[in-house]
């Protein structure tokens, strides 16, 4: 146990507010992630559905209302899990999911992005949510890996607009996108958040967020841990155990610090390491450990 456990959530300890812009939209900083919640690999049932069931209650209990999705994890899965163990929704909750992505029979990730692949997957996350309407929809580009890779968005993007124009999407983010797809983007529709790579050991967005911050734009890092290769640094550990806490939760932490607009989806698949992952909202950073952590980025690159 750490110092953080057991902890009554309460708005300070889930990082504060943010409202995504031009909407009625506010959450909290802290939020969840649901691609853990499908089997191995993010293909098939969990082991454990029940445990899975379990996961999305506390967190609600605990009052995130931010929770991270795609009908692609899975496939089908996680919306079906995220629709048994909360629908019908409680009042405030926001649901963000993505299109762009398709998981053939070989469990390979692989693009689909004409419009009719977009139209169709809206209808699927409508479908297994349950939902008239979704909250935000992210176009994920996929790349080669996690990586950025410059190229035309204005196909998809205007896609998604006509959706919304139906009433089929309320609102449109973008993930997985350089700053030129973004400025793109946003001659076509409003963008209201940005979801990309980004970590204490990964800082090559720094002057995106930035930007982003001064357009009251939300910035949601994916793999805020390291994702499958997790985090190891030893000025982390060193800070952690002098704050009492685990290095994850100083890595959270530390991008709860880094900027206002910056939302944490972070996502598991136990009851135990959500709670852990939440306490992080707690941990207050000196300007000090502040600047010790900012030299991880360089530590990583040496």
């Amino acid at each position: 146990m750490t110092a953080l456990d057991g902890t009554d959530f309460g708005e300070t300890a889930l990082g504060g507010r943010f409202t995504f812009p031009g909407t009625a939209l506010t959450v909290h900083r802290m939020g969840y992630g649901a691609m853990q919640l499908a089997g191995p690999g993010v293909w098939g049932p969990p082991n454990d559905p029940e445990a899975a069931v379990a996961v999305l209650r506390e967190a609600v209990a605990a009052g995130v209302n931010h929770i991270d999705t795609s009908d692609f994890y899975g496939p089908h899965v996680t919306n079906q899990i995220i629709r048994q163990a909360l629908h019908p929704y409680p009042a405030g909750l926001v649901i963000v999911t993505k299109l762009g992505g398709r998981r053939p029979p070989d469990r390979s990730w692989q693009r689909a992005i004409s419009p009719g692949e977009l139209k169709a997957g809206v209808h699927d996350n409508l479908r297994n949510l349950g939902l008239g309407a979704l909250d935000i929809v992210n176009y994920r580009v996929m790349g080669s890996g996690h990586g950025t890779e410059e190229g035309t968005i204005a196909e998809q993007v205007t896609v998604l607009e006509e959706l919304r124009r139906e009433g089929l999407i309320r609102h449109i983010g973008l993930s997985n996108v350089t700053a030129t797809q973004i400025a793109e983007a946003q001659k076509i529709t409003d963008v209201v958040c940005v979801q990309n790579l980004y970590n204490v050991a990964l800082r090559h967005d720094d002057a995106l967020i930035d930007e982003l911050a001064r357009q009251g734009i939300a910035y949601v890092p994916f793999f805020p841990l390291g994702g499958f290769t997790p985090l190891q640094s030893s000025t982390l550990s060193s800070v952690a155990d002098r704050l009492g806490a685990t290095p994850m939760q100083v890595a959270l932490a530390w991008l709860l610090h880094r900027s206002p607009n910056i939302l944490l989806i972070p996502g598991t698949s136990s009851v135990a390491h959500l709670r852990e992952n939440l306490a992080a909202g707690q941990l207050t950073l000196s300007p000090e450990t502040l600047a010790e952590l900012d030299g991880i980025a360089a530590e990583a690159a040496a």
